[in-house]
């Protein structure tokens, strides 16, 4: 259903442009769910965004393919590109404090995009902008569509975000962070929620987390990303049980489940490295606790194994 292809996209950053994603493959069949995991600047949310082109000023995609339901996406006219926004390939964002209008009701936000790309009339909006606020586990919705963004609750406006997204029932969802700012009981009904639509409608969904937990229940196949790049990707369960690339053991070494009481959970030294920092080989060979000497001259290949286990490392183990 979408397919991404050798995706690398370039900022302007102070006068120099700078790449910020960096050769990235991946695809979602339909009904599936991809996960993509990393620490905070692995370019995650970068990615999220080059599929719908919202890069920030100075960005651009460098080179690349990005094919949804047979439509390539990078080709098209940004007229074109507005039709295909909320109605075929949808995002709830990370940031729900800021990503809603301030000056316009909750209703009317909601009720935007059925108007616009599904055609219905104000009143058939408003009744269906209820409907998926019910569904999103909002208390007394009919009232809360005439409430503004400020008299919501985080929450609440995270839930808000999540309707909006779902109410074109696009093909493609991305959900990046879509529980953070939520309880751990409605994070497990919205989790319902997106699993149940998926089934019904035979939605994909990209899954963007820092929670393993959640990744390892909701997801059939995980990415790990790190400096722009997709360092190993396969099925979740051949992913936890086998991580082959250092970053992924150490993500999962840092798991609290894995500590013996009274002992540190051990950590990764050092951070991502930042965009203006050019590395000639492996973008976590500073971090990593074992390198190779080809590690810190050129970038590793793409290892891929029987089963379609993916790691870009150096190692052979």
């Amino acid at each position: 259903m979408l397919e991404v292809r050798d995706l690398s996209v370039c900022i302007n950053s102070a006068g120099r442009e700078v790449r910020a994603i960096k050769s990235v493959s991946f695809n979602v069949a339909e009904g599936e769910t991809l996960a993509i995991v990393g620490e905070s600047g692995c370019g995650k949310s970068m990615t999220a965004l080059s599929l719908l082109r919202l890069l920030p000023p100075g960005g651009r995609i460098d080179r690349g393919s990005i094919t949804l339901d047979g439509v390539e996406l990078t080709t098209l006219s940004e007229t074109e590109m507005r039709r295909i926004r909320g109605s075929r390939i949808s995002m709830i964002f990370q940031e729900p404090m800021t990503s809603l209008n301030p000056v316009l009701t909750i209703g009317a936000q909601v009720s935007e995009g059925l108007r616009l790309h599904r055609g219905l009339s104000k009143q058939e909006a408003f009744r269906e902008s209820v409907s998926l606020l019910h569904q999103v586990g909002i208390p007394s919705p009919e009232a809360r569509c005439g409430d503004y963004p400020h008299q919501l609750s985080g929450g609440m406006r995270q839930r808000v975000m999540i309707a909006m997204a779902l109410s074109c029932k696009p093909l493609i969802l991305i959900a990046d962070e879509p529980t953070t700012a939520l309880d751990v009981t409605i994070q497990a009904q919205i989790l319902d929620l997106l699993n149940q639509v998926k089934r019904e409608s035979g939605m994909g969904m990209i899954l963007i987390s820092h929670d393993l937990g959640i990744v390892a229940e909701n997801a059939a196949r995980t990415a790990i990303m790190y400096a722009g790049t997709i360092v190993e990707s396969a099925s979740t369960k051949e992913l936890f049980d086998n991580p082959l690339h250092p970053y992924t053991k150490g993500l999962l070494d840092s798991l609290p489940q894995k500590a013996a009481p009274g002992i540190r959970l051990p950590t990764i030294p050092g951070q991502v490295p930042g965009l203006d920092n050019e590395v000639r080989g492996c973008g976590f060979c500073d971090r990593c606790r074992d390198p190779e000497k080809e590690c810190r001259i050129e970038p590793p290949p793409v290892r891929e194994t029987a089963n379609g286990h993916m790691v870009r490392c150096w190692k052979k183990t």
